[in-house]
């Protein structure tokens, strides 16, 4: 399928569009032309009880850049849905910023597999991530978005 890039401005719309991602306070960060970096505030609300970012705020973050990264490059024309997701930590962030940095790997015909490096404000490494996708729309499927991640 032919990429369909969106702006900027449009793919920051996806995020407000979403009350989940919203509501951990995702923003894009920064385009690059073969993904996205998102960031994410950490707040006293999305700690966990030893005072580090909760490890599922760092999951849906990384979640939610591969799904906004799809759908960056394909204009928001393929609907997507997340099918696996794992997360390796390697360092606890009490304060400041997470970035995820999402790069498309490998998109077929059905599948999207995307690696997203997770980082803090001083550049540290905090984990890394592989999430796949699955395009809706593929092979007959659901083309009306419903059930859309990311």
């Amino acid at each position: 399928m032919k990429k369909l890039k969106t702006k900027p401005a449009q793919t920051r719309a996806v995020l407000r569009k979403i009350p989940f991602d919203s509501l951990l306070g995702m923003e894009l960060h920064k385009v690059h032309s073969d993904g996205i970096t998102l960031r994410c505030q950490v707040r006293k609300k999305l700690l966990n009880k030893a005072g580090a970012l909760h490890g599922g705020v760092a999951a849906s973050l990384a979640d939610a850049a591969v799904g906004v990264a799809i759908h960056h490059r394909f204009g928001g024309k393929r609907p997507i849905s997340t099918v696996e997701l794992k997360v390796n930590y390697f360092r606890p962030v009490t304060a400041g910023a997470v970035f995820a940095r999402a790069r498309l790997l490998r998109i077929g015909s059905t599948l999207c597999v995307g690696r997203v490096d997770l980082t803090d404000e001083q550049d540290h490494v905090i984990g890394v991530a592989l999430v796949t996708y699955i395009f809706l729309d593929a092979r007959g499927g659901n083309s009306n978005g419903a059930g859309s991640d990311g």
